[in-house]
Formats: structure tokens, C-alpha cells, sequence
């Protein structure tokens, strides 16, 4: 799967026609367009200069004219395409995200899919994965990343009592928070919900040197991983429990049989 988030994290996704084979095609027409047009002006400055026909004068400008409006329309097309490649790209991440956090009933392998799009996707170094116990604020830290020893901080010790006025206020009221907040270490904190409880949190705390911020389009991402990523780690777990009480029950039957 990481192969694969890391493809689709590159503009336009797998399948998509490639941006420089198109703007190369576009350059070649501008420059095919533009040689015509010297050859043109080289063929009527051949000959005497007041011999210039005032309708051949006319149509190399005209010719100018267009071959301009048709640069202007080039470079409008470029952005256009670049903007819809970067479009195609996030959707097909947030497909990709959403069908392998659901495609696994191992709980191990959720929390690893988990990991794989914030650090692939999102470009998060340091992260914990928070999952709010029975009774209380006091939450199991379930899943972190880059926060061993004297980096671990609130997270240490495989649980978290609270202290981070962002991670509290999300965990309190379910609401999406990006820093940077005062009383807060985390650039970001998503409420993990099943149906309308709040379950959790995945809090960021810090992002690869090359993503200096959050960008607007990663908010998508982080709406996905509220909506998907406890659900999804919750039936892991609730089907991994009955599978080991089924195996359990079959263990006694065969005990019972003597086999």
C-alpha cells in the first residue's frame, strides 16, 4: 500500500496523460505557428521595401495577433491542466485512502494504514493515534509515531490525561482543529468518531522538513480520517474479538468430542 499512496500523492495519479507530454505537444504547435509566420515576413522583406504590399503587411500582423492570443491561450491551458491534474490526484488519494482503511479486518493493519496516510499522505513525522477508555478523558495512546522517550511528552507511558488545550477541546466537542492555538504543541487535532461518538483523536504534532504547513487541500484528508478511521479500526477489533471467541468455542466443542 505505501507504494501506492506515494504514487498517487504526485499530480494526476496513475493513468492520467502526463502534463509535459501535453505542454510539449502545445509548445511544438506555438513553434511550428511562429516559424510560418518568420518565413512569411522573410519571403515579403526579400524583395524592395516600398514594395511592400499593404495587404501582406496587414496579414502578418493579423498573423502576430493571433499567434500572441494563441501563447496567452497556452499558458491559460497549462495552469488549467496543472490545476486539474493536482484535483485528480486528491480525489483518487482520498478513494485509495478510504477503500484501505476499510479493505482489512486486522486491527494491526488498520492502525498501520492509519500511519501510511498521515506520514504519506499528509507528511507527518510525529503523530499519535488517541482512543478515548469506557469512562473519563483519559485516553490509550494506540498509535505514535516519532514520539519515543523525552519526545513523547502528554503521549508518554502509552496514554494521555489530557494538558493539550487543542487535543481537550477536540476531544470535547468533536470539532476539527489546526494550529497554531495557544496552550498547544499540536498542528493539528481530528476527532475520530463512530456514528455521533467521539472515540479518539489523531493528533499531529509535527510535519516532514520538505511540508513546512498544512495545505487547504489537506483538509480533505484529515475530514476522511474523522469519518473513516475509527469506524474502521473499531470493526477490526470487534471482528478480531469474535473470531477469538468462535475459535475459543470451537477449541471446547472438539474438547468435549475428545478429538
Amino acid at each position: 500500500m505505501t507504494e501506492r499512496l506515494r504514487d498517487l500523492d504526485s499530480p494526476g495519479g496513475p493513468g492520467t496523460p502526463s502534463r509535459t507530454v501535453v505542454l510539449q505537444e502545445l509548445k511544438a504547435s506555438l513553434l511550428r505557428a511562429g516559424s510560418l509566420v518568420e518565413n512569411l515576413e522573410t519571403r515579403i522583406a526579400s524583395g524592395a521595401e516600398g514594395d511592400l504590399p499593404e495587404a501582406a503587411a496587414e496579414r502578418i500582423a493579423e498573423l502576430e495577433e493571433r499567434l500572441e492570443a494563441t501563447e496567452q491561450d497556452v499558458q491559460e491551458l497549462s495552469s488549467r491542466l496543472v490545476d486539474s491534474e493536482h484535483h485528480a490526484g486528491r480525489l483518487m488519494n482520498l478513494y485509495v485512502a478510504t477503500f484501505q482503511l476499510h479493505a482489512n479486518l486486522d486491527p494491526d493493519e488498520v492502525q498501520a494504514t492509519i500511519a501510511e496516510i498521515a506520514i504519506n499522505l499528509l507528511g507527518a513525522e510525529r503523530f499519535v493515534l488517541l482512543l478515548r477508555k469506557d469512562s473519563g478523558t483519559e485516553c490509550d495512546v494506540a498509535l505514535s509515531e516519532g514520539c519515543n522517550g523525552s519526545m513523547g511528552g502528554l503521549y508518554s507511558d502509552g496514554r494521555y490525561l489530557g494538558g493539550d488545550a487543542m487535543v481537550d477541546s477536540t476531544l470535547e466537542d468533536g470539532v476539527l482543529r489546526i494550529g497554531p492555538e495557544k496552550g498547544s504543541t499540536a498542528l493539528a487535532a481530528v476527532p475520530l468518531r463512530v456514528e455521533e461518538e467521539i472515540v479518539g483523536a489523531l493528533v499531529l504534532l509535527k510535519l516532514l522538513d520538505h511540508k513546512p504547513v498544512l495545505r487547504p487541500e489537506d483538509r480533505d484528508l484529515l475530514d476522511l480520517l474523522s469519518a473513516h478511521a475509527a469506524s474502521a479500526l473499531f470493526a477490526a477489533r470487534l471482528f478480531a474479538t469474535k473470531d477469538r471467541k468462535l475459535r475459543t468455542l470451537e477449541s471446547l466443542v472438539k474438547l468435549a468430542r475428545g478429538e
